[in-house]
């Protein structure tokens, strides 16, 4: 199946926080959009692997995803090396995006900013043709994605381009709310954490409502790109 954008992120969770309004908003347009979850979570203070790949599943079903992986990486511990970008690789000749959306470029968690680098090089590697992959015994043709983008998780970066996300906002607050071990659920009686208390969400909506008013709209999801911009159609930034 081959997607317009791949999302990846590397706790399930974190592509729904940090860019769950874009995925909405360009399936609404007719887009294929998946994500891949580089680890499952483990290693959070709540819930456990076994929970987060079903809570990502829900979350899926609310986003209307066209595809939705788990590379079984090691959460806080996978490194940027052959074995990891091969896989990477794998993925995204396999569903050959025009459009690769990673985690933060640098963030509170450490997995976030490794996570944004390895999926950067990964990008870059697929496109080279003598790096040879194969899937399910085939192998499979060079593919660079156009574009990598960023988003914006617990730290504040300025934001090269923002999405308007104001339609879609009521159903990212769900797919988020479908991790019920993670955010506020007061029938959740394990140890609170810095996101499952109901000031994180607010946080969360100030966020996106900062960005929002930058573009003179209610809510808006942050991006960088490690690239320029081009355009061929001023309009097209309307």
């Amino acid at each position: 199946m081959k997607l317009d954008i791949l999302v990846f992120s590397v706790h399930p969770d974190d592509a729904e926080l940090g860019c769950s309004g874009t995925i909405l908003s360009h399936i609404a347009m007719g887009k294929k959009v998946g994500v891949v979850d580089l680890t499952q979570g483990e290693l959070g203070t709540r819930g456990n692997a076994e929970l987060r790949l079903q809570e990502a599943d829900d979350a899926s079903e609310i986003l209307k995803l066209s595809a939705r992986e788990n590379l079984g990486f090691r959460d806080g511990f996978f490194t940027i090396d052959e074995d990891h970008l091969l896989s990477v690789i794998r993925i995204i000749r396999k569903f050959q995006p025009e459009i690769v959306i990673a985690n933060a470029i640098e963030d509170r968690h450490p997995d976030h900013g490794r996570a944004s680098d390895l999926v950067a090089e990964a990008s870059f590697l697929s496109g080279l043709r003598k790096i040879k992959t194969s899937l399910d015994g085939e192998s499979q043709a060079a593919w660079r994605p156009r574009k990598v983008y960023n988003f914006i998780q617990d730290r504040y970066i300025k934001p090269d381009l923002i999405v308007d996300i104001s339609d879609f906002w009521d159903e990212k607050v769900k797919s988020i709310l479908a991790y019920k071990s993670q955010f506020y659920n007061p029938e959740n009686d394990e140890p609170e954490t810095y996101i499952s208390s109901p000031e994180f969400l607010k946080f969360v909506e100030a966020r996106a409502m900062e960005y929002g008013h930058y573009i003179g709209v209610k809510y808006g999801e942050g991006f960088t790109c490690r690239q320029r911009v081009g355009v061929k159609n001023l309009f097209d930034l309307l």
